[in-house]
């Protein structure tokens, strides 16, 4: 993809920067956005709550434990088993970021062939694009491809 600036956009719609190319980012990202303080705001931190990589914007709210930030399952492809598939649905723990504690969840199929996982407790910055791991304990089970989050 081409490097592009595009507009870093509130969740009302309103310019507060400029990106240097939406998929530069990551959802839940702080730094390196070049947004501060910006006048009639809060000073709390703007953290990536959204990409558009087709219309290049990224969508920033204020604050860690902004809602935006949270998802309660997701939508995963490519399910690969590390041994014989478990029988679905399956609950397991899940890690969705590097170093992640792990964190219970519920594995069901979908007619599409995708799964839908779903989180005991909301999850920071999941991020479409990137794996969702299965564990049981501290065995690994297998992994998918984070398609979407489900609110």
């Amino acid at each position: 993809l081409p490097v592009s600036p595009g507009p870093i956009l509130t969740l009302q719609g309103e310019q507060v920067g400029e990106h240097d190319g939406a998929h530069l980012y990551t959802l839940g990202q702080r730094q390196g956005l070049g947004i501060g303080g910006v006048k009639g705001r809060a000073a709390a931190p703007w953290y990536v709550v959204g990409k558009d990589i087709r219309n290049n914007t990224l969508t920033v709210a204020q604050g860690r434990e902004h809602p935006s930030l949270f998802s309660r399952g997701l939508i995963a492809s490519g399910l690969h088993w590390i041994a014989d598939a478990p029988q679905l649905p399956l609950q397991c723990n899940i890690k969705t970021r590097y170093r992640q504690a792990d964190q219970r969840c519920i594995i069901k199929p979908l007619d599409s062939g995708q799964v839908a996982v779903s989180f005991d407790r909301p999850q920071r910055a999941v991020t479409p694009g990137q794996y969702a791991v299965f564990y049981d304990r501290t065995l690994c089970l297998g992994s998918a491809v984070i398609e979407r989050t489900l609110q």
